[in-house]
Parts: structure tokens; C-alpha cells; sequence
């Protein structure tokens, strides 16, 4: 066996890039993909091999939205900790924001994440630097200087950039380098609440967070750009009304982008009616209409990836009063089978089109040009799926150092089989 090939024999090809779903085998040599399709274990007969007969073989998956607390929250989570889970759920890239402690906002914290990372070599980790100092809001952070460190963009992600002066600037100044905006859609006063405002955050006495809230911040921020037309990416979307800020932009042929979480494609605000506090996230779980008009958003276009928001807290921080208690939920592990069971099987798209949502897309508006395809001499990170694997969700078993899930004891179906980075197995399934 020669350990630098990997034969990965027997599957089911998705390529989302090339819009290819053929059984076929694929060949990574050196860590790259150096072949597929029909017959390749005669052409490559000392190769390692990896049967996985009845698996769909697709790209790695890339996350362009988790929080892995590392520096400052290392007991929520840390880089090894969450690479782990990241690997356990198909992930070979993701990208951490930069509301750690202090805030990723020097090229020194975007090197220590960086050299981290490369410690645990388990999946590449790209971090965003804050786009103001200490995520304050008031003065951009260095941002030319984080971007030359390794800085795959820029967000204060957590909180919105509430000032308009401010987020102009950061625009025109990122657009000199061809840097990428990703934006918490918050507008500061009209935040403060722990859940959607609605008849159900009257009847249970919590104060909510409007819908407008994220789509005045949306509008403002897609008219600031305009003639900038730096890259501006929309982070987890939630309202029916987000949805329809970015379509119209799209149609004006802005350069906008979009992501969405599972929660908001699975679960309503109705979730929060027993005060658990694994319900709480922000931006808030929404009304059952805009559930269905970010799936609708996805399935036309619109929302062009799927991101978890990864975001650890510790059994003692959500067991706080709902009012309380951080938000945030973990996602990692439990991803595939959620955007399944929202997309797939909700007969809003089909494998395929899920592929390019977690590996093409992401890749794109990353411009990761050497991933996110099953393409001769990419990177060799591929994930095997097990489409028909029925599972319950059990928070005991994840890798995350963090259990805070709203799903747990949820049956779902699809499962992780092997991950592979660079031709490397860094997670096989237990059997």
C-alpha cells in the first residue's frame, strides 16, 4: 500500500461543480485529487484503498461561519476541540469569527489562530479579523494588515457595525484589496431582546427582537454599497424580509451574498415556549412564514450557502434564565442530516444542489479556488456520506466540548462516514 495514494472505490460521485452524480471511484495522490471515474484501481494498483459502496463521495465541506472561543473561552471550546467536530460532521474548512477573547482584530491574533490550527492539523481553519478594534464599533481595525496575515475577511460578528460612518469606511477600504464584509444584521437600537418579538415572547413576558431589527441594518447597508460594491456577505438569515433585501439586490446586480443555519430552516419561535434556554440564539428562531421563505431562499438562489454559527457555551451558562443565559447553539456535527431534512427530503432541492450549498458556493465567496470540487489537482478533501443512515441525536457523543444543542433526541438520517483532508482520513465513522 502506498500511504501518499488513497482509492477511494465504489461510490457515488457528487460534483457540484460540474453538475456530475455517476458511480465512479476517485484517486487523491499527494494530497490532491488526481483522478475519477470508472476502472481506477487497475490504473493505481498499490494505492491505499477505501470501499464505500452505497456512500455518496463529494467535496469537503466548508463552513464559512463557526466560533471555536479560542483565545480566551478555551473551556467553551478550543482550535483542536472544534476541528474534531468539525471533521465528525464532513467539514475540511471552516471559518471561526473573531469574538474571541481578546477580538481577532491584530494580524498577531490572526497568526496565532493561524499557527494553532497548523498544530492540530485536522481541518483548515481560516480565521475572520473583527472589522473594528475590540468589536467596538467605532474605529476599523487593521484591517490591510489582517488580510496580508491570513485573514479570509472581516466581521464584528456577535453585534452588527452600527454606525453607517463606519461601515462605509470599512466597505471602501476592503474593496481596495478585494476583502470580504460579513455582516451580523443587528441594528443596535432596536436589539436588547432575547427572542422574537411575537405573540409568544408577549404570552411567556421576554423581551423580542423585531425582524426589522436585521433587515433596517440589511437595507441600510446594501445602499451604502452601492457604488462601493465592495464583497458583502449576509450572515445567518432569518426574515422573510432579509430574504426578499437580498433578492431584490441581487436583481440590481450587487455583490451580495448569503448564508443560513439550519435552526432557522427546521425551527420556530414556538421552540422557545418551555424557556429552554438551547433555543436561544441570535439572530432569534423566527414565524413559521419566515422559515419557509428561507427555504424557498435557498432553493431559488438567493441564500447562496448553508453555515452552522458553531457557537459553544458551557451546561452552566445556559442553565441561566432564559433572559440570561448567552446565546448561541452548536452545529457541526449535526448539519448534514438538518439540511437534509429541511432541503432534501422537504422537496426543496436534492443532493446535488445541497453539495453545492456546503462545498461550491462557500469556496466561491471565499475564493478557496483550490476546493469545493471533486476537479483534477484540487486540494484531496472529500467527505463519504451515508445518505440512508438513521441516527438520534445525542449530545453525549459529540466531540465539541459543548452539548448545547436544540436537537437533541431528534431522529434524523444521514450520516458522516469517513472525512478526508489532503488524502488524510482524519475521521472514520464508529460502526
Amino acid at each position: 500500500m502506498n500511504p501518499t495514494q488513497l482509492l477511494i472505490l465504489n461510490g457515488t460521485l457528487l460534483d457540484p461543480a460540474k453538475g456530475r452524480l455517476e458511480l465512479g471511484d476517485l484517486l487523491i495522490v499527494d494530497g490532491r485529487i488526481a483522478a475519477s471515474g470508472a476502472g481506477l484501481r487497475a490504473q493505481a494498483p498499490d494505492a491505499t484503498p477505501l470501499d464505500v459502496a452505497g456512500c455518496y463521495v463529494a467535496p469537503g465541506f466548508i463552513d464559512m461561519h463557526v466560533h471555536f472561543r479560542e483565545p480566551g473561552q478555551e473551556h467553551k471550546e478550543t482550535i483542536a476541540s472544534g476541528s474534531a467536530a468539525a471533521v465528525a460532521g464532513g467539514f475540511t474548512t471552516v471559518c471561526c469569527m473573531a469574538n474571541t477573547t481578546p477580538a481577532i482584530d491584530s494580524d498577531t491574533q490572526v497568526e496565532f489562530v493561524l499557527t494553532q490550527a497548523a498544530r492540530v492539523d485536522r481541518c483548515d481553519v481560516r480565521p475572520f479579523g473583527a472589522i473594528t478594534k475590540a468589536r467596538a464599533g467605532n474605529e476599523l481595525a487593521e484591517l490591510r494588515l489582517m488580510h496580508e496575515a491570513g485573514a479570509i475577511g472581516f466581521s464584528d460578528d456577535g453585534v452588527g457595525v452600527g454606525s453607517a460612518a463606519v461601515m462605509l469606511k470599512a466597505l471602501q477600504y476592503v474593496k481596495m484589496f478585494d476583502g470580504l464584509i460579513s455582516q451580523h444584521c443587528e441594528e443596535p437600537t432596536l436589539s436588547g431582546g432575547c427572542m422574537n418579538a411575537s405573540a409568544t415572547a408577549l404570552r411567556l413576558g421576554l423581551a423580542g427582537i423585531p425582524a426589522a431589527a436585521e433587515e433596517v441594518m440589511l437595507a441600510r447597508d446594501l445602499v451604502l454599497n452601492r457604488r462601493v460594491e465592495a464583497r458583502y456577505h449576509v450572515q445567518h438569515v432569518s426574515t422573510a424580509g432579509a430574504v426578499e433585501l437580498i433578492r431584490q439586490a441581487k436583481k440590481a446586480g450587487l455583490p451580495v451574498t448569503a448564508e443560513v443555519t439550519p435552526h432557522h430552516l427546521l425551527l420556530t419561535d414556538a421552540a422557545c415556549g418551555s424557556y429552554d434556554t438551547h433555543f436561544k440564539m441570535n439572530p432569534p428562531l423566527r414565524g413559521a412564514t419566515d422559515v419557509q421563505a428561507c427555504q424557498t431562499a435557498v432553493a431559488d438562489g438567493t441564500i447562496d450557502c448553508l453555515a452552522t454559527d458553531h457557537a459553544p457555551h458551557t451546561p452552566e451558562d445556559k442553565a441561566q434564565e432564559f433572559d440570561k443565559a448567552p446565546f448561541g447553539v452548536v452545529g457541526l456535527e449535526t448539519a448534514l442530516p438538518l439540511y437534509a431534512e429541511a432541503l432534501v427530503r422537504g422537496g426543496r432541492i436534492n443532493w446535488l444542489q445541497l453539495m453545492e450549498k456546503m462545498t461550491t458556493n462557500p469556496a466561491r465567496i471565499l475564493r478557496l479556488s483550490d476546493r469545493g470540487a471533486l476537479t483534477d489537482g484540487l486540494r484531496g478533501d472529500v467527505v463519504v456520506i451515508d445518505p440512508d443512515k438513521t441516527w438520534r441525536i445525542d449530545p453525549a457523543k459529540f466531540r465539541s466540548q459543548s452539548r448545547n444543542t436544540p436537537f437533541t433526541g431528534r431522529r434524523v438520517q444521514g450520516a458522516i462516514r469517513y472525512t478526508v483532508r489532503g488524502g488524510r482520513v482524519v475521521y472514520t465513522a464508529e460502526t
